[in-house]
Formats: structure tokens, sequence, C-alpha cells
């Protein structure tokens, strides 16, 4: 019977549902949101950046201007859990006090492309944070996420692989001596970075207004929403 059962069932066009289905995955950013400092200039370098490469995107109300501490699958049942985690992690943390420093444009290769950002001076407070958030994070993380795991307009066809990739391996990629502070500002040819690169930088300093839980997107951009944190004045 449960043979015959399992065989209508794939005849009427039913199946038994997928692991990922059982157990989906989301992939998310843990991100300090920057003053209107740091979203001007952000803003003003994806503007020159969509006029060479309008096949990027435009930093919007789904592509917010962010610094990631950390991305990494979870399981998408264990949210509330992880927010309660972050939660407790920031709880002696004031991270609006902090003055940051803006130092320079760069970008992440992935050729003929690449996506640009400007690169926030890292500093022992910020390094300090990503590892409370890293550690907080860490039980509730997968390393099995795929293109389903992000928000997508294109039901996942424009998740590169190698966004999957860094967001399953970022703790060993973009955690300690290797967190590069940044907010990304767009894609570009790698041609056009480098002359963007090789222009000088006024450097500005800035502060954080927040810090929230994102879905990432297409590039690796904070597109929904999730959970705006507690932050102590």
């Amino acid at each position: 019977m449960a043979a015959f059962g399992i065989g209508l069932a794939l005849l009427l066009g039913y199946a038994a549902p997928s692991s990922a289905q059982q157990n989906p995955i989301t992939a998310i950013d843990v991100a300090l949101e920057p003053d209107a400092t740091m979203i001007q200039h952000a803003k003003i370098v994806n503007a020159r950046l969509l006029k060479t490469y309008p096949n990027g995107f435009a930093l919007d109300a789904s592509h917010n201007p962010h610094i990631t501490l950390i991305q990494q699958f979870v399981r998408t049942a264990d949210l509330d859990k992880v927010y309660a985690a972050l939660n407790s992690a920031l709880a002696d943390e004031r991270p609006t006090s902090w003055k940051l420093k803006a130092i320079k444009n760069y970008y992440i290769p992935s050729p003929p492309i690449g996506v640009a950002g400007i690169v926030v001076e890292r500093t022992p407070d910020l390094l300090r944070l990503q590892q409370k958030i890293v550690g907080a994070v860490a039980p509730f993380t997968v390393k099995n996420g795929t293109a389903a795991a992000f928000m997508s307009a294109e039901e996942g066809r424009d998740i590169q692989g190698f966004l999957i990739d860094y967001v399953a391996n970022f703790v060993q990629v973009a955690a300690g001596k290797k967190f590069n502070p940044h907010v990304t500002t767009g894609v570009a040819t790698e041609a056009y970075l480098k002359e963007m690169l090789a222009e000088p930088f006024a450097a500005f300093t800035f502060s954080p207004v927040s810090v929230s839980v994102y879905q990432l997107g297409t590039y690796g951009t904070a597109r929904k929403e999730l959970k705006v944190l507690a932050l102590k004045p």
C-alpha cells in the first residue's frame, strides 16, 4: 500500500517534500547600518558605476548600504533563536557611539566584472563586535546553502556561485585578521574599477546607526530586512 500510495502521488503530480523544503535555509547578513554621511558617499559611487555598467544594481530600499559583520547560512526555523543570541551579544556594545573612517575604494574581482566597495578602517571595536557576532550565530549555521536560501527576483538565477561559496566560508575567509569592513557600492568591469581605484580618495568619518539582520540577495546585497536588533543608547 505504501508503494502504491507513492506511485499514485507521483502520477498525480505530487512528490514527497525534499529535504531542502523540510529544512529550509536562509542566507543572512548581520550588518551595521551607516549614517547619512556614508549612505550619501555610497550612492554617489553607485550612480557612477551604474552609468558604466547598467546591469549592476542600484542602492535603494531593497539594496541597503551596510557593513557586513557576518554572512552565513542558518536554519530558517532557528531565526528567532538567532535574533535572541545576537541581542545578547550586543548587550554591552554601543556601536552608535563609534566614529569610523572610510579610507579607500576597492573591489572583489569576478572577471570580467568586480563588486566595488568603500573600505572602512578596521578598529578594535569592529573586530571585537564581529567575534561576538560570529560566536552568537555559530550554533545555528549550516554549510549546505543553495541559491534557494537567498532573496531572488529570478528564481535563483541572479545568485552568483561565488556568492554561495563566500557565504558558506565567510568565517574562514572574511573574519578576524581577514575582516575587511566595507560598504558595497555596486558592480562594474574590472577595467573601469582599476581606473577608479587609481583616483585619489578623500577619507571621511561616519557612525553606525543600527544593527540589522538581512536576507542576502544578488552580489551579497542586503535585500530583505528580517530584524532590527536591540541596541543600548
